[in-house]
């Protein structure tokens, strides 16, 4: 298993409910396969440019580790979510 590091940034209008739901649908599709090691809420920040008009953001990252073909599959499951506005999942080398 392979350490990776997953940020994604959520459309800051959601209401609370909906953010943490989505947060809980990342951890799932990791669990199905490997294990989240830590879980990091920035919160709402800034955007550095406009993402469909929007400036604000609600930044989630998650640390897990993971076979080869999960990070594929959770980026799929991310790029379809309505509500997801970018995502960026990296390998971390020891």
């Amino acid at each position: 298993m392979k350490k990776y590091e997953v940020m994604f940034i959520l459309d800051n209008a959601l209401e609370d409910e909906k953010k943490t739901e989505l947060i809980d649908m990342a951890k799932e599709v990791i669990a199905a396969d490997g294990e989240v090691t830590k879980e990091d809420v920035w919160g709402a920040r800034k955007l550095a440019y406009p993402i469909d008009k929007k400036f604000d953001g609600y930044y989630v990252v998650l640390e897990f580790n993971a076979g080869p073909e999960l990070p594929k599959e959770l980026e799929r499951k991310l790029r379809i979510t309505d509500g997801v506005m970018r995502q960026m999942i990296i390998c971390k080398e020891d």
